[in-house]
């Protein structure tokens, strides 16, 4: 995530009380690397991290999440590093195999689930989780579903933070199944940022 949005996300994370922390739809890790930083420190080393994504596996159907299209044709704006990934490793950033070697400093604080996350929260200790970011399958269906998981599953006064949700970074979609879930449980959101949705759950 680019400036100024990683910074506010990670501010955000360190002004809560987060210690274990979810993140759905994981892409190359880069965020998971800076969280995972961040938590480190803050909690000296006792934290934990779980990450879902398709890492590049095949979705089951129009409702899955689907593999960004920038991960297809990677590219980047370092000539350099596109041929060292590209044509020398051939290595897809977005692979589990990929994400576990960015991430392996925290191998053992750290726990990557590859699939779809209507069966994959499921296996996430979901009580134990403090903080939540959530960016994975952008249709209706899947947006829902993964909210209405998290907030049974999650414990008292966890945070959910959705993005997509506000301005120029408003996918439809997915802004009309937070409102919706929103109404629908009597749980307020809040926009922060230009961009995102933070939902408290309080009971």
């Amino acid at each position: 995530m680019k400036k100024p949005f990683g910074d506010f996300v990670l501010n955000h994370i360190n002004n809560n009380n987060t210690q274990n922390f979810l993140e759905v739809g994981v892409f190359c890790g880069v965020t998971a690397r800076n969280v995972c930083e961040l938590l480190n420190i803050k909690n000296q080393g006792q934290f934990k991290y779980f990450g879902i994504d398709l890492f590049g596996s095949e979705k089951k159907g129009d409702q899955d999440e689907i593999e960004p299209m920038f991960l297809q044709n990677q590219k980047f704006s370092n000539p350099l590093k596109n041929i060292y990934y590209n044509f020398l490793k051939k290595e897809n950033l977005n692979s589990i195999e990929s994400v576990s070697n960015f991430l392996s400093k925290f191998k053992h604080n750290i726990s990557l689930l590859r699939g779809d996350s209507k069966e994959n929260l499921q296996k996430v200790p979901l009580h134990e989780i403090d903080y939540v970011f959530l960016d994975g399958g952008h249709s209706y269906e899947t947006v829902t579903s993964d909210l209405n998981i998290l907030f049974n599953g999650l414990k008292k006064k966890s945070i959910i933070m959705c993005d997509d949700y506000a301005d120029k970074f408003c996918i439809p979609e997915v802004r009309e199944a937070i409102n919706d879930f929103s109404k629908k449980n009597s749980i307020p959101l809040r926009p922060l940022a230009n961009r995102f949705a933070e939902i408290l759950l309080e009971n």
